[in-house]
């Protein structure tokens, strides 16, 4: 396996620049960015633009690992409105263009939610409609992301949808393409269950893989913190990744960063990783 880390783990504004840099100093060998509204990587970057990010890729001899995005939250695929249900589809098509453009193998998606209590006000969908508005998109964006060659990872988030590892498998199954996955999470499922168990059976569907560590006692948003410092049992999560044969890149995300030496997250994470590898000599 790999060792990448996501670009919301540095410090606010942060230039993709700087972070890459960082990174590469860290001993990563890939960075996951993130589609943003506006900004370096957007909705309206350029030809040129992508051409800079990978030209400090390429300097750095860095790898792009993955492409993520908070636009989700906003623009959801179980949206009662139609407008924010097909904002959110182009949103993915837009991903599925730029990572081709960085020869990146998957995106990651959360496409939509019953309900996102860290969000207030957030709008409130019916379970089985919001399933079947989820379906309904990810089903018909599946071929665009064969044309594109690359991966849809729906990510398990706390958007109260795949509450089981059993009904996210049976929802990909559902959809029926080679490019829609898992982009699994490995801290998000700890407040109610066991990843290595998600990893068994979620199994050669997993497209991509997020480390983040998580403490039951804290509860809540306060319940994320660094990297062996949580419940995640990850000698067990590496043994499962293992015994399903996964073998691509395990993305730190590490949300949120310190409060001060922003930057050191990133150099703690990566020792944290290569304990849990077995990289440390």
């Amino acid at each position: 396996m790999k060792k990448g880390i996501n670009i919301w783990s540095f410090p606010q504004g942060m230039t993709i620049a700087e972070s890459i840099r960082i990174a590469k100093d860290a001993g990563f060998e890939g960075i996951e960015l993130a589609l943003n509204e506006t900004g370096e990587l957007s909705l309206e970057t350029t030809e040129q633009e992508i051409r800079e990010i990978k030209s400090h890729l390429e300097q750095a001899d860095l790898e792009i690992c993955g492409l993520a995005t908070g636009l989700y939250w906003s623009n959801s695929m179980t949206s009662e409105s139609e407008a924010n249900r097909t904002k959110a589809m182009d949103i993915t098509r837009k991903q599925l263009e730029l990572a081709a453009a960085f020869n990146v193998d998957t995106i990651l998606v959360i496409p939509g939610a019953v309900g996102v209590d860290f969000i207030p006000g957030s709008e409130v969908v019916d379970y089985e409609r919001a399933y079947d508005r989820a379906l309904e998109c990810i089903t018909a964006l599946a071929p665009d992301a064969k044309a594109a060659g690359v991966n849809i990872g729906i990510e398990n988030v706390w958007n109260k949808l795949f509450l089981s590892p059993l009904e996210l498998r049976t929802f990909i199954d559902t959809v029926g393409s080679d490019y829609v996955g898992s982009y699994f999470d490995v801290g998000n499922v700890v407040h109610s269950g066991y990843p290595e168990q998600w990893i068994r059976i979620l199994n050669k569907r997993i497209k991509k893989v997020h480390f983040k560590d998580y403490r039951r006692q804290a509860g809540g948003l306060h319940g994320f913190v660094d990297l062996l410092a949580g419940d995640v049992n990850y000698p067990a999560v590496v043994e499962a990744l293992n015994t399903v044969g996964y073998n691509g890149y395990v993305i730190g995300e590490m949300i949120p960063s310190y409060t001060h030496h922003g930057e050191q997250i990133i150099y703690n994470t990566s020792r944290a990783m290569d304990a849990i590898l077995g990289r440390v000599k």
